[in-house]
């Protein structure tokens, strides 16, 4: 039998129900904006969903705590953090309602694992740096996930709007700076831009990410939302984040 920890790696209570997730810290382990994202989207009962850029799954768990009767699905192209995907699912006894596919977003259509407009929910947390520019990390499995290399920007939103049904949401955390991008590539895909919410560190900091939600064929209407502060001074969550976990309990 398969042990269920590999070297390096760890398991961490991840704050919503008994909910556990595998870890290597040599890795890549997930942060607050996993949590703003799977927390943001919001899936109707019995919804099918599906998250591009899963890593090791940690916001089809999320989901899977926050729904009901709903069907996830994460896609995760590099290897080792699908296999610790897997072993999420198992860990957590989630392989009725949670699916990891390894396979890369570019592949989505082209393999035709999926029908076309079959999603009720696409969510994605993909990398935010822009091919080609920033500090490339020594490790692999890090600069995968950080910077755009195997897929783009353009590449996560057409397969979102690829496997989304008419009238379907798409739920998307990234950097501010790629607004326009953004913004642009979803209206060219038919994914127009209905809600956005800027977060920054704290009050007296400026924004260093942004939610978005767009909806497949929607009518042009962006809402903003307050904006949302992550720390107080004293470096605590501030109470809207400590609420994201206590109404999930």
């Amino acid at each position: 039998m398969e042990p269920l920890l590999k070297e390096g790696e760890r398991i961490d209570n991840i704050g919503f129900g008994n909910l556990r997730l595998i870890q290597k810290p040599g890795d890549f382990c997930y942060g607050i904006d996993a949590v703003l994202l799977a927390t943001f989207a919001d899936v109707s009962k019995g919804g099918k969903v599906i998250d591009l850029g899963t890593g090791t799954g940690i916001i089809p768990l999320i989901l899977s705590h926050r729904t009901e009767e709903t069907e996830i699905i994460g896609v995760e192209v590099q290897k080792d953090s699908y296999e610790r995907g897997l072993r999420n699912v198992d860990l957590n006894n989630l392989s009725e309602r949670i699916t990891m596919i390894h396979v890369d977003v570019n592949e989505i259509a082209e393999k035709k694992l999926f029908g076309k407009h079959s999603f009720d929910v696409v969510t994605t947390n993909p990398p935010y740096i822009k091919g080609g520019s920033g500090i490339k990390n020594k490790e692999e499995a890090k600069t995968i996930a950080r910077h755009e290399t195997t897929a783009d920007l353009s590449d996560f939103i057409r397969a979102a709007s690829f496997l989304l049904k008419e009238r379907g949401d798409f739920y998307m955390i990234h950097r501010p700076s790629r607004l326009v991008d953004i913004c642009f590539l979803c209206r060219q895909h038919k994914l127009e831009p209905k809600k956005l919410r800027l977060v920054s560190p704290n009050r007296d900091s400026a924004p260093n990410l942004l939610l978005i939600h767009c909806v497949k064929y929607g009518m042009p209407e962006l809402k903003f939302l307050n904006p949302l502060y992550v720390y107080q001074e004293n470096g605590t969550y501030t109470s809207e984040i400590m609420s994201l976990y206590e109404k999930n309990k």
